[in-house]
């Protein structure tokens, strides 16, 4: 079966949402061009699956240069790090996805290459300076608040990712499928963006599991019903909530709950509430704080659980 990362965006005009991000890629792109010099370095901050790598690269491909390109964790030693810089030629790109993995030393010694444009590195007794290239640093990263004060300052673009539009995630996924060329029924697109969560790699991950569910059926186009069978078999709702997020609406429907006491009902750990399905649930409105940060179901919250109700029954 055909993955949705077979194809990638190999250009700016590929591109879709965060428009005042990509104005900024473009407008340093035609700087560096007129000037004849790399481009800024720069950090790339946002949720997860808003595309943040796919526009790392996408930089390197409109100004033709090498891209290298690894996971902060994975730069466990100096000599990681040195390994990585050195491969990096003039004008190349180099980006360190998840940055906030790195270590602080690692982070330390990486700033303090890009001042001094060299290494150091000891061979016996000896230590010598090697010199790099004029290469370009990206930073991405989920948690800016990890990085240390100094790597942060030495960027010279701060590229900031925001939740797409459910009309944006549909440009999304219809560009994908053609450049798949999968055939989806136009009708699918609002019921995949809608369960997108903002964000293009879940919406993405649905377009998927109804292709999964096309092919299954040994049928060509995606329909609506094949979304639905989908959703169905991961017990998935019309907004994208999952098993455990509908259970946790549906304990806040007797009242205000403290958030250790929702952990505890769900079997889940605290953090793993606050930090995986409470954005979410904020952000679209469906829960709330009160005074005392119990968690509260919203209006809107127990509209959406009549909804659902409605549906099932």
């Amino acid at each position: 079966m055909a993955d949705i990362n077979e194809v990638q965006p190999t250009s700016l005009s590929h591109l879709i949402g965060n428009r005042g991000v990509i104005e900024q890629v473009t407008v340093a792109l035609d700087a560096a061009f007129q000037d004849n010099r790399r481009f800024d370095h720069s950090l790339l901050i946002g949720p997860p699956g808003m595309g943040k790598s796919s526009l790392a690269a996408v930089i390197a491909k409109e100004i033709a240069v090498p891209f290298h390109e690894v996971l902060g964790q994975n730069l466990r030693t100096p000599a990681d790090l040195n390994s990585l810089l050195l491969q990096a030629d003039h004008k190349s790109i180099v980006h360190i996805d998840e940055i906030h993995e790195a270590s602080k030393a690692i982070q330390t010694a990486l700033y303090m290459a890009m001042d001094k444009r060299q290494i150091m590195v000891r061979g016996g007794s000896t230590i010598t300076a090697l010199p790099l290239n004029d290469f370009t640093l990206l930073l991405s990263t989920t948690e800016e608040h990890d990085l240390l004060q100094p790597l942060r300052d030495r960027m010279r673009l701060t590229l900031r990712f925001d939740y797409y539009s459910e009309e944006d995630l549909c440009r999304v996924v219809d560009l994908r499928a053609r450049a798949l060329a999968w055939d989806l029924d136009p009708r699918v697109l609002p019921l995949i963006a809608a369960r997108g969560k903002g964000t293009p790699r879940i919406a993405l991950k649905w377009m998927q599991a109804a292709y999964r569910c096309c092919r299954a059926a040994g049928a060509n186009a995606v329909t609506v019903d094949h979304l639905l069978q989908a959703c169905r078999l991961e017990g998935c709702d019309s907004l994208g909530l999952g098993v455990l997020e509908q259970k946790y609406l549906r304990l806040l429907a007797d009242g205000p709950r403290r958030v250790n006491v929702l952990a505890s009902a769900l079997g889940v750990p605290t953090k793993t509430l606050t930090s995986v399905q409470e954005p979410f649930l904020i952000r679209a409105g469906l829960i709330d704080k009160d005074e005392v940060s119990r968690r509260v179901l919203t209006p809107q919250g127990r509209e959406h659980l009549r909804m659902t109700a409605s549906h099932l029954s």
